[in-house]
């Protein structure tokens, strides 16, 4: 069996011997920097859902494998800017880095031109770090009213990044609230390090690159 095969099933018994719901957490392989010949492994084993941060290394790597395997999710976890935003529309299923007014317009806008629609995640910066994208938690309930209502967008939950340097259980908390104030289904939090602690506050897409592929070179 791969590697790469191996560590993914490694985590999904860890996950059935730590959590009851765990079928209901969806393991997202972040793929970013590894080439289709480390992906397919895992797309031959059954894994549906996939991540990339980079839109240009995505369209390249992913066009042709999702013609062939139309079952697969892919999720830009990436800062996405307006001006790919045209070519995200096409390829991806999931958005985790809304982020603000403009990139929302010009989705609602490319996907009504496209007639494609994608689920979206509101990208909230919990730490309030100035180095990061994101809705401040204070503006996320008039945001999310804004992108449903006005927009027209599917918003099927929320994502973070908390500070490195921090305990993250306290921003997966937060986050957690206010899932449910927002009356939300989803939360896209933690990675190769926290996804435990996230998947403790009700995270159901966690998004393992390291763990699963190895160390990038």
């Amino acid at each position: 069996m791969h590697k790469s095969i191996n560590n993914l099933v490694s985590i999904e018994e860890e996950l059935k011997s730590k959590f009851n719901d765990s079928h209901n957490v969806k393991i997202i392989a972040v793929s970013k920097t590894f080439s289709q010949q480390d992906i397919m492994p895992l797309i031959d084993y059954g894994h549906k859902h996939f991540g990339e941060n980079k839109v240009q290394e995505a369209v390249e790597k992913w066009r042709e494998i999702k013609n062939q395997n139309t079952t697969i999710k892919l999720h830009l976890i990436g800062k996405l800017q307006t001006n790919k935003v045209k070519y995200v529309i096409p390829l991806f299923d999931f958005v985790h880095s809304l982020d603000s007014l403009k990139l929302a317009e010009k989705i609602s806008k490319e996907q009504k031109r496209l007639n494609k629609y994608l689920k979206h995640f509101i990208q909230v910066n919990i730490g309030d770090e100035d180095q990061k994208s994101g809705i401040h938690i204070n503006a996320a309930e008039k945001f999310y009213d804004t992108c449903k209502n006005e927009l027209e967008l599917d918003i099927v939950g929320l994502m973070c990044i908390p500070p490195v340097d921090q305990d993250s259980e306290k921003y997966f908390s937060e986050m957690q609230k206010l899932k449910i104030k927002l009356n939300l289904k989803e939360l896209s939090m933690g990675m190769s390090s926290d996804y435990l602690k996230a998947i403790k506050f009700s995270s159901s897409f966690v998004r393992i690159g390291s763990k699963i592929f190895g160390e990038r070179t």
